[in-house]
């Protein structure tokens, strides 16, 4: 089955957001953050998107030496031309995530804008869960 290059295009991103030389530069966060970006953490915080920006260097999993995130069992639905909503597992430091995002175009800007991280949720997995990013590991 062939993956619609949108939702392949914000897995790519996803993936990108994860990577601590992107966590670590507020230049390349910035192109994959939507300026209306809000985020509600695993942790119930509710980060906007300067929050964000300003915060991301120093979080978890920004540093090559530190933890790092470990992502998978990606899925993907297309809800409207230019909006993709993500769900994935992740793995950070021993803790067992859920994860939601949508990304969108900016609107009315043309075909070849990049999608961008409009909307991201954090779920902490349940006591005992293994995620398929950890299984895959082993």
């Amino acid at each position: 089955m062939t993956q619609h290059p949108d939702i392949a295009e914000a897995i790519e991103g996803e993936l990108r957001l994860l990577d601590p030389a992107v966590r670590s530069s507020r230049a390349l966060a910035t192109e994959l953050l939507d300026p209306e970006f809000v985020e509600i953490g695993a942790s119930g915080r509710r980060w906007t998107y300067e929050e964000m920006l300003a915060a991301l260097p120093d979080l978890t999993g920004s540093t090559e030496n530190g933890p790092h995130h470990e992502a998978g069992s990606f899925t993907g639905a297309v809800l409207a031309p230019g909006i993709v909503h993500l769900t994935y597992e992740c793995v950070h430091d021993g803790r067992h995530v859920r994860r939601s995002s949508l990304w969108r175009r900016t609107p009315g800007a043309a075909g070849g804008t990049p999608l961008r991280m409009y909307y991201h949720q954090g779920t902490p997995a349940p006591e005992g869960f293994r995620c398929s990013a950890e299984v895959a590991q082993d």
